[in-house]
């Protein structure tokens, strides 16, 4: 028998109706803005499917950006959000992809534009009782939660980096819950995704960045 917990079924703490189409799409931004570099010039939201049809009415524009912004799923700042938004000086879109099918029913993509002019690009979905899964980063299919602390070291697919990799966090003893390793195919540009129940050193990024074919290394603490 499957263990169902009761936050399976009431959902988490959230300002919102819905612990799909509120909670889950804050939860989402608030992961993404987490693999942004500098500050947040400009970020574009693509809704698909009932995160689409209804999203407006359920509060998940207003959760999306507020979760773009840092804020938590409980956070009443989100109730104000596309005014704290504007008084940031952030730029913002939504749109609705109606046509677009085959997808899980609460998808959303954002493009996130940094002041340094660094682009992010992430997709997310909202799973139901406010949990989320990122499916792709950058063009490049991924899977994970943000359950755990993690690394995300964006790579050339060439020999001896995964190695390179569990060398750097073994020398700093972090304990490897999760390891995947995602590509867009043979040679090209990899994705290394580490997950891990505890801290990860703030500084392990420059020993990480010593592989030249290490591209970016981005840290998600939770």
């Amino acid at each position: 028998m499957a263990f169902i917990s009761v936050f399976d079924v009431i959902g988490p703490n959230m300002i919102g109706p819905s612990s799909s189409h509120t909670a889950g799409a804050c939860a989402i931004a608030y992961l993404a803005q987490k693999m942004k570099s500098g500050s947040l010039k400009r970020v574009e939201f693509t809704l698909y499917g009932s995160f689409a049809k209804t999203g407006h009415g359920h509060g998940t524009d207003r959760a999306l950006l507020g979760g773009i912004m840092g804020f938590d799923t409980d956070d009443p700042r989100i109730r104000d959000s596309f005014q704290i938004a504007k008084e940031q000086g952030i730029e913002f879109s939504f749109t609705s992809d109606e046509k677009e099918t085959e997808i899980y029913p609460n998808t959303v993509d954002i493009r996130m534009v940094s002041d340094n002019g660094r682009e992010m690009n992430v997709r997310g979905e909202s799973l139901g009782g406010g949990k989320i899964r990122i499916v792709r980063i950058n063009h490049v299919e991924v899977d994970f939660t943000g359950e755990y602390n993690a690394v995300i070291i964006i790579q050339q697919d060439r020999p001896g980096v995964a190695a390179h990799i569990t060398r750097c966090l073994g020398e700093r003893h972090v304990n490897i819950a999760f390891m995947r390793i995602f590509r867009e195919s043979k040679g090209e540009k990899a994705y290394t995704i580490v997950e891990s129940d505890e801290k990860l050193p703030a500084d392990i990024t420059e020993q990480l960045m010593e592989n030249p074919h290490v591209q970016d290394v981005m840290i998600i603490q939770n």
